[in-house]
């Protein structure tokens, strides 16, 4: 009896180290939480996809232990990489078209946040989301090409580390990060990035659509401004989730949905101002803008519901 019972105090005593170790290791992860999303964030455009690849290498942290890992940080980053490097492969892989200009039509998932009373500029450097804008153009690239620009040009992880994930020499994944940047650069637009002037803009376009006032509105829009309206996977393709080009068509699009102009205020999406439409306490769209030289140059317009549904407003005190 005495042996049995010191074999169960053993048992005991382990299960309880080892819960501690459980512990630990999870505080230790939670310290990393923060740039892991913001790595999966800026790979997949979606903050509940960004959410699942942080679980997933949790889970893959919780399996291997941190015995054999000599910088923890490092070690989730570029996990975290891998796996959503491998969900870009499979969502290319069901793609049944290569990349066209009715895929543009998408819209990542924007980051919300209430105007600043004071200090905007403070503000604006310590939001934690990044341009939609730029996460637009990073659809455009190839799987590969996006890990290595992501980790290398926004997180700083050296390019012997992202090599064996992309399963390429350090040379070439060099290139694949400087391939991306000159895409990058080439494609996203210039951008106002004083949030007085890109609020003027945004409340000038909001005053012309609640007046119904066309001219006004063609006018504080630029000549060749883009829009890209996303309303879900259902309606891709068809009226509803489209890209159209130049103000006097912007504006004809913009002038049929004035009724949403009267639900909109004007919050922070993603760092830049634009708005945000509620009715009854839910978001009906959400509209990031670009400006540059007083006028907007792009609208970025998400309206699908399933997507909107999943949006948090609390930071917007709605």
């Amino acid at each position: 009896m005495a042996g049995e019972r010191g074999v169960r105090v053993g048992y005991e005593a382990r299960g309880e180290r080892d819960m501690r170790g459980q512990q630990r290791l999870a505080e230790r992860f939670e310290e990393h939480r923060g740039q892991l999303k913001a790595v999966a964030y800026r790979m997949l455009g979606s903050l509940a996809e960004a959410e699942d690849a942080v679980q997933e290498a949790w889970l893959r942290l919780d399996r291997s232990g941190e015995d054999r890992i000599d910088n923890l940080g490092a070690w989730l980053t570029t996990v975290t990489g891998r796996i959503c490097l491998d969900l870009l492969r499979s969502r290319t892989a069901r793609r049944e078209e290569p990349m066209t200009e009715g895929f543009d039509t998408f819209v990542p998932d924007p980051v919300l946040r209430a105007l600043p009373r004071t200090d905007p500029e403070a503000e604006a450097m310590h939001t934690d989301s990044v341009g939609i804008a730029l996460l637009v153009v990073l659809e455009t690239l190839e799987p590969a090409e996006r890990l290595a620009f992501v980790l290398h040009d926004m997180f700083a992880v050296p390019f012997d580390d992202i090599a064996p994930v992309v399963e390429r020499s350090p040379a070439a994944t060099r290139q694949l990060a400087s391939r991306a940047r000159r895409r990058v650069r080439d494609a996203t637009p210039a951008a106002e990035p004083d949030l007085g002037r890109q609020r003027r803009a945004v409340e000038a376009f909001l005053a012309a659509s609640r007046a119904g006032d066309f001219e006004a509105l063609v006018s504080v829009l630029h000549p060749d401004v883009v829009l890209r309206a996303d309303a879900g996977a259902l309606a891709r393709g068809v009226a509803a989730s489209k890209t159209v080009r130049g103000a006097r068509t912007v504006a004809t699009g913009a002038f049929h949905f004035r009724h949403l102009a009267g639900l909109a205020r004007v919050v922070l999406v993603s760092g830049a101002v634009g708005t945000v439409a509620v009715s009854e306490g839910q978001p009906r769209s959400v509209t990031y803008v670009t400006v540059a030289d007083g006028l907007i140059t792009g609208l970025y317009i998400l309206s699908d519901p399933e997507r909107l549904a999943r949006l948090d407003l609390s930071a917007l005190e709605v």
